[in-house]
């Protein structure tokens, strides 16, 4: 009796082991056609993305993320609010209301300096007629306008600036004279050629700063977040400068400045950036420069209540996208 009940154990011990075997081997995955994959397959949203035999990785769940928090900001915003951010590494994109066209503000100024170090290549190359970075302007008063912090300090008949000068101050303080002077020197229809050999045709410029006689008769300098992140990706590309001056470029675009995109972010991040602001107008477009995961991010606001709530909200969406690319840098690619 013992003899056949240690037998019926040592039997079902082994059913057991070949049960348990089974299980673990199923689990694994290791048994062909018998587990799938709980995950959803899932390709990669954005442009120039290509199809994927993995299951959604947890960057395109924290991608969806970003996508969704950012969408709830841009329907939380009591105005017109768009927004586009690119990925800088993959060109995937997310957009809101990215194609609405808005004012620019100052951040128009981007292409300024960008026609200016493009007519400086074409004069180094021997063309004629072209706005150098060494051209030397002569102060003239008369041509002061409005927000012109430095340039308003100068000494009449005696300071002598370049327009390399002239490009800083446009981009650290936003001088306005700084600004209207770099338009007559590079040509404003030589800006928007340029814009347009880019492939941009809803950012115009149209007017000099602080000329609101221009913006009432409807010349206003518009662009659409989609088109300011297209023209920052050209810029990080070099695709209209050689390595040098582009480098020369992004250095002074980078230059610290009183801005929305970079106003949470932790210290030290560099931030190629140009904000803007008219009445019931805030803008921010620029380049952030997180380690192994850049990005390029444009929001737009218009027709905002309350000026300091678009300025905090430019700045929150700038963060979430911080948050997203800082972890993607730190992921394995």
């Amino acid at each position: 009796m013992i003899e056949s009940f240690l037998s019926r154990t040592k039997s079902r011990l082994s059913s057991f082991k070949s049960a348990t075997l089974v299980v673990a081997l199923a689990l694994s995955g290791s048994i062909s056609g018998q587990v799938k994959s709980p995950l959803p397959q899932s390709s990669p949203s954005g442009r120039g993305g290509s199809s994927t035999e993995s299951a959604v990785t947890s960057g395109d769940l924290l991608w969806k993320k970003l996508d969704a928090r950012v969408g709830e900001r841009v329907e939380r915003f009591d105005g017109v609010m768009g927004v586009a951010i690119v990925d800088l590494t993959d060109g995937r994109a997310i957009s809101k209301n990215a194609d609405h066209i808005f004012p620019t503000a100052s951040s128009i100024k981007i292409a300024i300096l960008l026609e200016l170090y493009r007519q400086d290549k074409e004069a180094r190359a021997g063309a004629q007629a072209k706005a150098k970075l060494d051209d030397v302007y002569n102060f003239d008063p008369k041509e002061l306008v409005e927000f012109s912090q430095i340039m308003a300090g100068l000494t009449p008949g005696v300071t002598r600036v370049t327009n390399r000068d002239l490009a800083q101050f446009m981009v650290a303080v936003s001088d306005n004279t700084a600004a209207n002077i770099l338009i007559d020197r590079v040509g404003k229809d030589n800006v928007n050629a340029m814009l347009r050999g880019l492939g941009l045709t809803k950012t115009m410029l149209r007017r000099k700063m602080m000329d609101f006689a221009a913006a009432r008769r409807g010349e206003e300098n518009v662009s659409t977040p989609q088109e300011m992140t297209r023209l920052l990706e050209a810029i990080y590309k070099g695709k209209l400068l050689n390595k040098e001056l582009n480098l020369q470029l992004i250095k002074q675009l980078s230059t610290l400045k009183e801005s929305y995109i970079p106003h949470d972010l932790p210290a030290g991040v560099q931030v190629a950036n140009k904000p803007g602001n008219l009445q019931n107008v805030r803008t921010d477009s620029g380049i952030v420069f997180v380690k192994d995961r850049p990005f390029a991010i444009s929001v737009m606001t218009s027709s905002a209540r309350d000026e300091r709530a678009a300025e905090h909200a430019i700045s929150e969406i700038a963060l979430e996208a911080y948050r997203y690319f800082e972890l993607r840098g730190k992921s394995p690619h």
